[in-house]
């Protein structure tokens, strides 16, 4: 009979890191057997695009900025990236042809702040700490996130598609078939959760969402709890993928409180993503959803539904992509 542990350890020795000589390290870590301590300043970033992010809070921890600068400017790059097409105005649109975008940021004292359905602003996670540090509120939404952020000096864009991501609409316009299939080829958001040398959290969340989702949808990355959950007590948590999937079990919340309560950030990471399985069986073919955590001793780990999710490791200035163990082989 299978467990859950030999899917997860069977995933894993599926994968590989990208610095040789690690493997021995990385099945340590992500088979769950025992945690993995790493020294502080620590970053986690969710895929590929967290290499260029990791680097970027790096630098700016070393510059003397705090934790939460140094999360927010990481996924800055991102959401500047016009070559992405998941974060950021260049990010594929939804059904309507119009791109909005979500982002939260939180640290580890509780403070938090979000922003949800937010038109033609380069930066949403910037506008998600204005929220945070200038108002009494934790979301806004809308017209009256968009307005909010223009009242903090944040530019209006012109509200154009991409080249590519209009080529793209326009294909799909042609059957306007609307599968919200979240796999490898078609992933979202950029999460990164992070540590300083003293030991305390921040964590971010940006993205542009489903394409071609319905008008007026909002996934997990801008809901405190679901998307990103930050608590210098227990750790941090963030996520990416389907976001419904991720919403029903408040998720990245649910990651922290089973480190509040002694499990590892990989034994946490594990035990969410199987519940995702458990409360999502009627879709499950058809979606992935990864989580990553770090614990308020350095600690770290991940875990997907399936193969295919990755994400990016900065620590002693080492900057590394490391594949996830995955409940499905």
């Amino acid at each position: 009979m299978t467990t859950r542990r030999d899917f997860f350890k069977a995933g894993l020795l599926g994968s590989t890191l990208l610095i040789p000589g690690s493997i021995k390290k990385a099945t340590q870590l992500l088979s769950g057997d025992s945690p993995a301590r790493s020294d502080k300043p620590l970053f986690l970033s969710t895929w590929n695009h967290g290499i260029p992010a990791n680097a970027r809070a790096w630098e700016v921890l070393n510059s003397g900025g705090s934790i939460v600068d140094a999360v927010e400017q990481g996924v800055r790059v991102t959401e500047n990236d016009e070559s992405n097409r998941s974060v950021g105005l260049a990010g594929h649109p939804d059904r309507e042809g119009i791109v909005t975008l979500d982002a939260s940021i939180m640290k580890g004292n509780g403070e938090c702040g979000s922003v949800a359905y937010l038109r033609r602003i380069k930066h949403p996670i910037s506008v998600a700490r204005k929220v945070m540090e200038e108002t009494p509120h934790v979301m806004l939404v809308g017209d009256g996130a968009q307005n909010f952020a223009v009242s903090q000096g944040f530019p209006l864009e012109e509200e154009t598609l991409h080249p590519d991501a209009k080529e793209a609409y326009e294909e799909w316009l042609k059957t306007s078939d609307y599968n919200p299939l979240i796999n490898v080829e078609n992933h979202d958001t950029i999460g990164m959760v992070g540590i300083d040398a003293d030991g305390n959290l921040a964590g971010t969340c940006t993205t542009s969402g489903l394409a071609y989702k319905m008008h007026g949808r909002v996934g997990d990355s801008p809901i405190i709890g679901a998307g990103l959950y930050v608590d210098d007590q227990a750790g941090a948590a963030t996520a990416t993928g389907h976001g419904e999937s991720i919403i029903k079990i408040c998720g990245s919340f649910l990651v922290v409180e089973l480190m509040r309560q002694g499990r590892s950030p990989q034994e946490a990471c594990e035990e969410v993503t199987r519940r995702l399985v458990e409360k999502n069986r009627d879709i499950i073919d058809n979606i992935q959803a990864g989580f990553i955590a770090i614990n308020k001793d350095g600690e770290y780990g991940a875990s997907a539904v399936r193969p295919g999710f990755n994400f990016a490791r900065h620590v002693s200035g080492n900057n590394e992509m490391i594949d996830s163990p995955s409940y499905f082989t």
